[in-house]
């Protein structure tokens, strides 16, 4: 916890100079916008203060982001994430693999690759009311049942349906069937 901790003022100071630079202010009109004194925005990209919470919600707000950007470590602005890094969940017996692609967390959005073994289903998991799924088939064919209908993908289709009702993802294809979801959160 206290390395944790420790590298918090050096993410303060890297995130703000380079939030800072990336909508080209000053020091002085990003101290004007978020109403606190330029020594104190001075010494938090100088990584040597240690500003009140006060201080830090009324910075973030006038970057317009959240508390945990403007303290989480750095990221590159790149990423490459190799397929056997990703997080899985495998399910019928292993014969259903679940890819989380976000694997940086994008607020109420899920984004997920799902591949089926030939005669394989799964249930879907029904999300809070209003959700919309985007289900694309990359591969293979796809029924999908959705509060007792049914309906059929080949590759290239999307269907479009609410996320909060029952559903179903079946392959009754002779090959593995690929497909993405993407779930858009109410």
């Amino acid at each position: 916890m206290d390395n944790l901790l420790s590298k918090k003022p050096e993410n303060l100071a890297q995130n703000l100079l380079l939030l800072r630079k990336k909508r080209k202010f000053t020091q002085e009109k990003l101290s004007s916008i978020a109403q606190i004194p330029r020594s104190t925005l001075t010494h938090m990209e100088s990584g040597s203060g240690n500003p009140s919470l006060q201080n830090l919600v009324k910075v973030a707000h006038a970057l317009s982001i959240t508390l945990e950007e403007l303290l989480a470590p750095p990221k590159s602005e790149c990423q490459l994430i190799k397929e056997k890094d990703l997080p899985r969940i495998k399910r019928a017996k292993g014969e259903a693999i679940i890819y989380k692609l976000l694997v940086s967390p994008l607020p109420g959005t899920e984004i997920d690759k799902m591949e089926l073994a030939p005669g394989t289903s799964i249930k879907g998991i029904p999300h809070i009311e209003g959700t919309k799924e985007y289900f694309s088939c990359f591969q293979g064919r796809f029924k999908l049942k959705v509060s007792g209908e049914t309906f059929f993908l080949n590759k290239g289709d999307v269907f479009i349906f609410p996320g909060d009702q029952n559903h179903s993802y079946i392959n009754e294809g002779p090959g593995v069937a690929i497909g993405f979801s993407v779930v858009s959160l109410a």
